[in-house]
C-alpha cells in the first residue's frame, strides 16, 4: 500500500500531460486532466529504494528490461517530464547516486571505444551514408538527412573563412566526413584525431580510396598528445561532451595551444543553457564519462584560454530533428539490430535516441557552435556574417 502511494505521488507530479498508468496489480489511474495522451504499463513494481537512489537509472533500466512499456510516444512522455519543473529530472532527491567517472587518457580511450566501437556496421544501419554522428543542419524543409549533414559540414568550414593551402586540425574526427570535405572542396591540408579504432580504420581507408594521402592524415591519438603542432584552423564536433567537467579548461587550452596566431576555430557541441549536468542512465549505459557543460561554463573556459568569441549559433531544433530521423531509421532496422545484439540493447538504444530528441525538444539541452579566434578577429574574419552563407 505504501509502495502504491509512493508511485501515485511520484507519477502525479512527473508529467505535464495527462498520462494513464496501468499498475502491476491490474489497477490503473489517470494523472492529469483530459484524455490520456500516453499510457505507461508496469509489469511489476520497481523498488522504491532504486528510484530514490537514482530515478533516471532505475526507470531507464526497467524500460530496457521490459518491466515498463509505453503505449504512445516515448519522446512526448519524456518531453513532458523535462518541461515539468516538479519532475524527478529536476529534483536532487532522485539523483543522489551517479556512476563514477574518470577522464585520464586510458579512461578516455575506453569510454570512446565503448560507444563508438560497437561496430561500423551497426552505425551504417541508421546514420546517413556519410556516417556523420552529430547534429545536422536543415537549410530547407525537404532536405534529406544526408543533405543536412553535408550542409552542417560546409557551414562549419565556411565559418572559418578558410584560405586554400592552409592547415586544419579536426579534434574528434569521427568517420572523417568533415576533414575530408575540407581537403577535397576547400583545398586544406588536414589532420584528424580519434580514439576510436573503428573510425581510424575507416578514415584511413577513405583517404587511400579517395587519393588524399598527400593532404589528409588521420591519427589514433589523444588530442592532448599532439606536441607542438600548430594549425591555421581547428574544428571539433561533438567532442567536449566527452572530456569531463574537470578537463574542460584543458580542452580549450589545447585548442588555443594548437591554433596559430590569428587562427580560427569552430567548436560545435551539446551545451546546457541552464548550467552543466549529466544523466545517470546515459553515463552508465550510453556515454560513460559524459558531461554536458553549461553555456557560461564554456564561455569562462574559452576566455581563460586566451581565445576570443566571435560568434555563437544555437542549433537545438536541428538536433531534435536529427535525432528523430535517427530513431526512425533505427526502428526500420530493429530486427537487424536485435540479431546483432539482443532485445534489451534495442530497447536501450531506442530509449536513448527518443530521450535525446525529447531533451532537445524541451530545451533541456542545446547544441551551440562557438566561432573562436586566437587574436583580434578583424585580421582574419569579415565584419558581417554574410560570408558564412556564400556558396
Amino acid at each position: 500500500m505504501l509502495e502504491k502511494q509512493f508511485y501515485k505521488s511520484f507519477l502525479k507530479r512527473t508529467f505535464n500531460i495527462p498520462v494513464r498508468v496501468n499498475y502491476w496489480d491490474g489497477s490503473s489511474a489517470v494523472y492529469g486532466t483530459g484524455d490520456p495522451q500516453v499510457t505507461i504499463n508496469f509489469k511489476k513494481a520497481i523498488p522504491v529504494k532504486s528510484i530514490l537512489k537514482n530515478a533516471s537509472i532505475a526507470l531507464g533500466e526497467a524500460y530496457m528490461d521490459g518491466t515498463i512499456t509505453v503505449d504512445g510516444s516515448l519522446q512526448q512522455l519524456i518531453t513532458s517530464a523535462y518541461e515539468n519543473a516538479d519532475s524527478f529530472f529536476h529534483n536532487k532527491k532522485f539523483i543522489r547516486f551517479l556512476p563514477k567517472q574518470g577522464h585520464d587518457e586510458k579512461e578516455s580511450m575506453e569510454d570512446v571505444q565503448n560507444h563508438y566501437d560497437i561496430g561500423n556496421d551497426f552505425y551504417r544501419l541508421w546514420l546517413d551514408p556519410t556516417l556523420t554522428y552529430s547534429c545536422a543542419y536543415f537549410e530547407n524543409e525537404n532536405d534529406t538527412l544526408e543533405q543536412a549533414q553535408m550542409n552542417k559540414v560546409r557551414h562549419i568550414i565556411r565559418k572559418l573563412h578558410p584560405q586554400r593551402g592552409k592547415t586544419l586540425l579536426d579534434i574528434g574526427c569521427g568517420w572523417g566526413t568533415l576533414m575530408l570535405t575540407a581537403a577535397k572542396e576547400f583545398d586544406l591540408k588536414v589532420v584528424g584525431v580519434t580514439l576510436s579504432k573503428e573510425q581510424y580504420d575507416l578514415v584511413s581507408q577513405r583517404i587511400k580510396d579517395e587519393g588524399l594521402e598527400g593532404v589528409a592524415e588521420v591519427r589514433l591519438q589523444d588530442y592532448r598528445e599532439l606536441g607542438d603542432a600548430k594549425f591555421d584552423y581547428i574544428t571539433s564536433v561533438g567532442m567536449f561532451e566527452h572530456v569531463g567537467k574537470e578537463n574542460l579548461g584543458i580542452y580549450f587550452e589545447n585548442v588555443a595551444k594548437y591554433l596559430k596566431n590569428d587562427g580560427v576555430a569552430l567548436i560545435h557541441g551539446i551545451t546546457r543553457q541552464q548550467g552543466g549536468a549529466n544523466n545517470g542512465w546515459l553515463n552508465k549505459w550510453i556515454f560513460p564519462g559524459g558531461y554536458v557543460p553549461g553555456l557560461v561554463e564554456n564561455v569562462d573556459h574559452i576566455i581563460d584560454s586566451g581565445l576570443q568569441i566571435d560568434d555563437m549559433e544555437p542549433l537545438r531544433r536541428h538536433y531534435q530533428r536529427t535525432t528523430e530521423i535517427w530513431d526512425l531509421n533505427f526502428n526500420k532496422h530493429r530486427a537487424e539490430v536485435q540479431a546483432m545484439f539482443d532485445e534489451r540493447f534495442v530497447r536501450m538504444w531506442d530509449l536513448y535516441l527518443q530521450a535525446c530528441a525529447a531533451s532537445f525538444e524541451s530545451g533541456n539541452i542545446d547544441v551551440i557552435q562557438y566561432l573562436l579566434t586566437k587574436g583580434a578577429s578583424g585580421r582574419v574574419l569579415p565584419m558581417t556574417r554574410e560570408y558564412m552563407y556564400e556558396k
